[in-house]
C-alpha cells in the first residue's frame, strides 16, 4: 500500500512494507495511515531532538554525573496546581491486569474482574508485524464488543462478559521504531504507530460508549518527553474533533531520571494526566544503566533488589506523595509471582509474597496495583480492601510526611552476589530472548512472569559485574571466561529443561549469542530489544 497524508501540500508519503495479514484492512486503511503520516511528519523532528537530548544526558552519566532535581523547574515543584479531574471509569483502579494483545488474552483480561486492563504493545509483546497489527484488530473488536476467540484444540469459545475492565493501552516507547511502515522514506516511530492506529479507530467509539481513549506511557526520562506526548494528544484530538482532555494517560516512572521529575511530568500532562505508576522492574534496569560507570553502585543478586530496599522505598513513597498532592492516582507495580500448578506448598508461598507486596503498597498509600494473572485479581483486591476505604487514597493518604532527598533515590541496594544469581540471570536472559525472537514477549519462567524489563535486568547486571570485576560471595571474580563458561553450562541445562526436540526447533543458540554480545560489549547497550528487533524482522520475513 502507498499513499499521501491528510496535508496534501506537504506531499509526505507513506509506505507499508509489512506483509498482508488477514483482517488488516480494518486497521490499515488509507485514512488511518494518513493520520499516522500526518502525526509523524509533525512530531518526528521534535522526537529526533529528544533522542539527541537523551544521548547527551547518558554521556554525562557515563562521565559520572548523577540525576538531580532540576533548578529550572522549582516553581513547578513548589506550585499548588492540580491535574484535571478524572473520568468516572478511572476513579477506581484498585486492580489492573496487564498482558500482551493476543486475542485470547484480550478477552480473558477484560473478563478477569480487574478494574482495568492494560493492553501492552510494549514490554510484554514482541513487536513482530503480525503481533502489532493483529493486536490493533483485537482491540478494535474489543471496543465494539464483537471480539470472539474459538479454541479448536480445547473446543472452547471465548467472548466478552457484560461487565468488563476499563481498557488502557500501552504503546511502545519513544526509543522504538516500526520498520514495517515508512513515512518520507524513514520508519515511523513505534509510539506514533501504536497510538495513532488505536486512537484513530477507537477514540470516538470509546467516547460514545461512556469511556475514553486511555493510555500508559512507558520509558519517559524527562518532562520534555511528556510535553511531546501532550502536544501529540492535542493534535490527535483536534483532528478527530474531540475536546481537550478526552485522552487520559498514566506515566510509568520506570527510569531513574524520571523519578527526579515526577511533578514536572504531571504538570506537562496536567490536562491529560491519569497519574503515575511505579514500573519497578524497568526502574531497576534503569538504575543499573544510569549508574553503570560507578563501581560503588554494583548491585547484588536480582532476587535481593525488591521494594523493601531503601532506594525503592524512597521512589515508591515519593510517587505517592507527588501524585496525591496533585490530585491523581499513584499506582503500584507488579509482583512477578504467578500461580504454581502441581506444588501446593510452593504456590502458597508465592501467593503469600504477592499478598504481602499488595498489602505494603496499600498501607503506603498506593491507589491500586498490577497483576499478571487473573488468579491474582482477588488476592490483590482483598489486600487493598484491608486498608482502603473508597475508590482510592488520594485524599485520605496525602503522605505529606514523606521527604525524599536526591541521595535517597540514589542509595545503592545492599546484598550479596552469588553463582546461582549469575546462572539464573543467564537462563532467564537466554530463554526470554529465544521466546522474543519467536514473537512471544511475556514468558513464565521459574514461577515468575518475565517480560522485556526483567530480561533487561538480567543482562545489564552481568555487564555491570563484568565491568567492575564484581566478587561473588564465594570469592570468585566475575570475568569473561567465567561468564562464557556459565553460558555454555546453562545452555545445556536449558536443553534439558525444555527437551531436546524443543531446543532444536527453537533459536536458543542464536539467543545465547546475542545475550553474550550484550554482556561482553565495551559499552552498555541501551535496550536489548533494539538489537533483537533486527533478528525478529529477519525471522518475520522468513530470512532466518
Amino acid at each position: 500500500m502507498s499513499g499521501q497524508p491528510i496535508d496534501r501540500d506537504d506531499r509526505a508519503r507513506w509506505n507499508v512494507l509489512g506483509k498482508s495479514l488477514p483482517g488488516d484492512a480494518a486497521v490499515l486503511s488509507t485514512e488511518a495511515l494518513e493520520f499516522i503520516a500526518h502525526l509523524t511528519q509533525l512530531f518526528r523532528p521534535r522526537l529526533d531532538q529528544l533522542h539527541e537530548a537523551r544521548r547527551r544526558k547518558h554521556r554525562r552519566f557515563a562521565m559520572g554525573e548523577r540525576p538531580r532535581f532540576r533548578h529550572d523547574t522549582q516553581a513547578i515543584r513548589r506550585g499548588a496546581w492540580k491535574v484535571a479531574p478524572l473520568p468516572q471509569d478511572l476513579q477506581k483502579r484498585t486492580v489492573e491486569i496487564t498482558g500482551p494483545v493476543d486475542r485470547k488474552m484480550v478477552i480473558n483480561a477484560l473478563n478477569s474482574g480487574a478494574d482495568c486492563y492494560m493492553a501492552d504493545f510494549e514490554d510484554s509483546s514482541a513487536p513482530s508485524w503480525e503481533n502489532m497489527v493483529s493486536g490493533q484488530i483485537n482491540l478494535r473488536d474489543a471496543v465494539r464488543r464483537t471480539i470472539r476467540f474459538d479454541d479448536a484444540r480445547k473446543n472452547k469459545s471465548y467472548a466478552l462478559n457484560d461487565e468488563i475492565a476499563t481498557l488502557i493501552v500501552r504503546p511502545r516507547g519513544l526509543h522504538l521504531l516500526e520498520k514495517h511502515v515508512e513515512v518520507d522514506g524513514r520508519p515511523v516511530p513505534a509510539p506514533i504507530f501504536d497510538f495513532g492506529l488505536y486512537f484513530f479507530h477507537n477514540a470516538v467509539a470509546l467516547v460514545e460508549r461512556g469511556t475514553g481513549p486511555y493510555f500508559y506511557l512507558p520509558k519517559l526520562e524527562a518532562s520534555e518527553e511528556a510535553a511531546w506526548w501532550n502536544d501529540l494528544f492535542m493534535e490527535a484530538q483536534r483532528m478527530l474533533d474531540l475536546p481537550r482532555g478526552t485522552i487520559k494517560a498514566t506515566v510509568l516512572i520506570e527510569t531513574l531520571p524520571a523519578a527526579f521529575e515526577m511533578d514536572e511530568i504531571l504538570y506537562a500532562l496536567r490536562d491529560h494526566s491519569a497519574g503515575l505508576n511505579c514500573g519497578r522492574w524497568d526502574y531497576i534496569f534503569s538504575y543499573i544503566k544510569t549508574l553503570a560507570s560507578d563501581p560503588a553502585a554494583v548491585l547484588p543478586d536480582r532476587s535481593q533488589v525488591g521494594m523493601t530496599q531503601p532506594f525503592m522505598r524512597a521512589y515508591s513513597q515519593w510517587c505517592i506523595r507527588t501524585c496525591h498532592r496533585r490530585g491523581v492516582h499513584a499506582m503500584g507495580g507488579m509482583a512477578a509471582q504467578i500461580p504454581i500448578k502441581g506444588d501446593a506448598a510452593a504456590n502458597d508461598e508465592a501467593m503469600t509474597r504477592v499478598r504481602n507486596d499488595n498489602e505494603r503498597e496499600a498501607k503506603d498509600g498506593h491507589d491500586g496495583t498490577w497483576v499478571a494473572h487473573p488468579a491474582l485479581v482477588p488476592i490483590a483486591r482483598e489486600a487493598f480492601a484491608k486498608f482502603v476505604d473508597g475508590d482510592h487514597q488520594i485524599d485520605s493518604k496525602p503522605r505529606e510526611d514523606v521527604s525524599v532527598e536526591e541521595t535517597d533515590l540514589l542509595e545503592v541496594p545492599q546484598g550479596t552476589r552469588s553463582d546461582d544469581g549469575l546462572r539464573l540471570n543467564i537462563r532467564v536472559g537466554i530463554r526470554y530472548l529465544e521466546a522474543w525472537m519467536r514473537g512471544v514477549g511475556c514468558v513464565p519462567l521459574y514461577h515468575l512472569m518475565e517480560d522485556a524489563a526483567t530480561a533487561e535486568i538480567s543482562r545489564t547486571q552481568i555487564w555491570q559485574w563484568l565491568q567492575h570485576g564484581a566478587q561473588l560471595e564465594d570469592g570468585v571474580i566475575v570475568d569473561e571466561p567465567l561468564v562464557r563458561t556459565r553460558i555454555d553450562e546453562e545452555l545445556e541445562r536449558i536443553a534439558t529443561e525444555v527437551g531436546e526436540e524443543a531446543f532444536r526447533g527453537g533459536c536458543y543458540d542464536e539467543a545465547a549469542a546475542l545475550f553474550g554480545e550484550l554482556c561482553f560489549g565495551t559499552e552498555l547497550a541501551d535496550f536489548l530489544t533494539l538489537q533483537a528487533y533486527e533478528i525478529l524482522i529477519q525471522r518475520d520475513s522468513g530470512g532466518q
